[in-house]
């Protein structure tokens, strides 16, 4: 008859025990300016400060997908969740928590950190073109390109394209201006060329970029470099002769030619 009651007066002290020691226990500092950084679905999570005696541990969350660890244990501030947001229209939090080893053993919760929403599909920038090859011949500049890669693969492995993601919700601008003008024309495209009609005597300097039309925030992607044509000219006319500046003889040149030439025709008339 005397067992039950020692049994409750021992739970009731381990219980009393255990809150103790979490008295005990300072509470650990959590993650603050947690970012979302993605650029073609390559995606970090950054975050701030780095840890003293203790280390993080990332959970991703998503609406409709298991939950999902990363970089456990990680004294670092950053992580690459990239692998683990293939469904790239899902809509996803992260939780950053921070824990001690010893922590990790026992069911109590640590404290943790939650992020913003991360939609990648419509968050991720777009990546500059690679600009592959551009010609000026006559009235007609044409411009090749190439998609940005993305991390992830088909199953035969190869790089998927923005393009393979996207698809028709991907556009591309050329902006492009004559050389030494401050007015610039656009045009668009669907595909990886442009082909545009343009003055033959001058040179054209451009750059290309993404667009997704479906968002309404984060639509252009990042600017291609800045290539300018070369149209090749007369030498005679002092001006450019495949991108090289020419500069005409100056008359006292010519005088002296003249002068020289004139002398030896009158000595060779004496003869």
């Amino acid at each position: 008859m005397l067992c039950a009651p020692a049994a409750g007066r021992a739970l009731l002290l381990c219980a009393l025990l255990g809150r103790l020691a979490a008295a005990g226990s300072p509470e650990l500092p959590t993650a603050v300016n947690i970012t979302w950084s993605s650029i073609n679905f390559k995606t970090i999570l950054r975050w701030q400060p780095k840890p003293s005696d203790y280390f993080y541990t990332v959970e991703i969350h998503g609406q409709t997908s298991d939950t999902q660890k990363k970089c456990i244990l990680t004294a670092e501030t950053e992580c690459d969740v990239t692998d683990v947001l293939r469904n790239v229209k899902e809509t996803y939090t992260a939780h950053i928590l921070s824990v001690t080893s010893s922590r990790m053993d026992n069911f109590e919760e640590p404290p943790f950190a939650v992020s913003e929403k991360f939609t990648p599909y419509n968050q991720t920038i777009l990546g500059k073109p690679e600009i592959q090859n551009y010609t000026q011949k006559d009235s007609k500049l044409s411009i090749v390109f190439k998609d940005p890669l993305t991390p992830y693969t088909f199953p035969n492995g190869s790089f998927q394209s923005i393009r393979d993601i996207f698809k028709h919700d991907l556009d591309y601008k050329l902006y492009y201006w004559k050389d030494q003008s401050s007015g610039k024309k656009d045009a668009t495209t669907k595909s990886n060329k442009f082909e545009i009609n343009v003055d033959s005597t001058k040179n054209y300097c451009f750059y290309i970029q993404g667009i997704i039309l479906s968002r309404r925030e984060n639509r252009d992607g990042q600017e291609s470099v800045v290539l300018c044509t070369s149209v090749g000219r007369n030498i005679l006319d002092g001006k450019q002769v495949s991108g090289q500046s020419v500069n005409q003889p100056s008359d006292s040149r010519q005088t002296t030619w003249i002068t020289f030439c004139s002398i030896l025709s009158q000595k060779s008339l004496l003869k």
